[in-house]
């Protein structure tokens, strides 16, 4: 089962690592940048190893059974 997650963007973007740990995905911002550079981590379907990848609006991430869509307010 997947969880969804829907995160509203404030700004510009929010990076990858950030919002892996913003959301409690990952417990720290070191953990997250592991889980990213391990290959677990999809960006709008396609595997992502850029630790601070600019995540902006209509982004959707995908990690052991979490999906995080990226939305405006």
């Amino acid at each position: 089962m997947t969880t969804q997650h829907r995160f509203t963007l404030t700004r510009e973007f929010i990076t990858l690592d950030s919002l892996l740990k913003l959301l409690t995905i990952a417990p720290s911002g070191g953990i997250a940048k592991m889980m990213v550079a391990e290959g677990i981590v999809e960006v709008n379907g396609e595997v992502e190893t850029r630790k601070t990848r600019k995540l902006r609006l209509g982004d959707v991430v995908r990690l052991e059974g979490h999906e995080i869509r990226v939305v405006g307010d």
